[in-house]
């Protein structure tokens, strides 16, 4: 078991002094058998009038921020402490069923499903272009090993590029550029296994690098994105198609969602003109261990007092 530390701070500026609107966060982690969270706060400049917490669609933890006062420059950090017990390597139990591909899901899963398999981009027709290349159309074929074919074909055959712009490339879009950054990765793997009949989901979150002796992590120093697939037998496994993992080892997983649209990590609102946006700064430190409160400045709540 490893113990993480998250400390995450996003800053807004504006040219000058603006109205600020409601602000939504996806920064708590999903507590689960492999990660538990030990501690969770949360720092804004100037003070919020009000912060109230809700459960998704999906059952993930949003913070809802409300600000009744206009300033020039709006602060997020937030740090989160929590056991992880990592999977190091994939353990592919599957239903006899389901061990080879192509399967159909049960009936009594597929009603939930069903979601899941439907693709995002119907018309992009150029990820069934792309899988030709190594899926054999009328193949059967081990369903383990095609899931991590798929991971290891992204990880290995395009260039992950930050980008600070704002939204997610098509698949055709990372096709085409042979690059893009965990976003546009985390995508393409879902709409190339939904196309293969699997149901996948996006996961946002942060993965941890090591130091420079350790391996290379791509996608460190913001939020990353994986995705999920439901392998009957293993439930959803997850694959990150930007460093070749399958399984959780090195990644938090903060929140899981149908499309990338649905767990943006923080958005919100201004009254102004569209020339006061001075754009944003984001940074991400993923330590292991615990980590001694950050400075403390005018709002800190606390979303778990208590370490259990």
């Amino acid at each position: 078991m490893t113990t993480y530390a998250v400390h995450h701070r996003t800053i807004y500026r504006y040219r000058q002094p603006v109205k600020l609107g409601q602000h939504q966060l996806l920064f708590r982690p999903r507590d689960s058998y492999d990660q538990r969270l030990l501690d969770c706060r949360l720092v804004i400049r100037p003070e919020p009038a009000e912060i109230r917490w809700i459960h998704d669609v999906s059952g993930n933890c949003l913070t809802l921020v409300d600000f009744d006062t206009v300033s020039d420059q709006l602060q997020f950090d937030t740090t989160i402490e929590l056991d992880h017990t990592p999977e190091n390597t994939p353990d592919f139990r599957i239903e006899d069923y389901a061990r080879e591909h192509p399967f159909a899901y049960a009936d009594s899963e597929l009603p939930d499903l069903e979601p899941y398999m439907r693709r995002h981009h119907p018309d992009d027709f150029a990820v069934e272009e792309w899988l030709a290349k190594f899926v054999a159309v009328d193949g059967r074929r081990p369903t383990g090993q095609l899931l991590m074919t798929l991971n290891e074909a992204i990880a290995e055959g395009f260039s992950y590029q930050r980008r600070t712009m704002r939204g997610t490339q098509t698949p055709a879009e990372t096709l085409g550029l042979q690059q893009g950054t965990c976003r546009d990765f985390a995508l393409l793997m879902m709409e190339a296994a939904r196309a293969l009949g699997f149901a996948a989901r996006f996961i946002t979150g942060y993965v941890y690098v090591a130091d420079r002796d350790g391996p290379v992590r791509l996608g460190g120093g913001s939020t990353h994105a994986w995705c999920s697939i439901y392998v009957p037998g293993s439930g959803w496994v997850e694959f990150d198609p930007t460093n070749g993992i399958v399984g959780n080892r090195d990644l938090i997983r903060v929140g899981v969602a149908r499309t990338p649209q649905q767990a943006i990590p923080l958005w919100g609102s201004y009254w102004g003109e569209p020339e006061d946006d001075l754009g944003m700064e984001v940074s991400v430190n993923v330590k292991t261990g615990l980590t001694s409160p950050a400075d403390q400045p005018a709002a800190q709540h606390s979303l778990s007092s208590t370490r259990r």
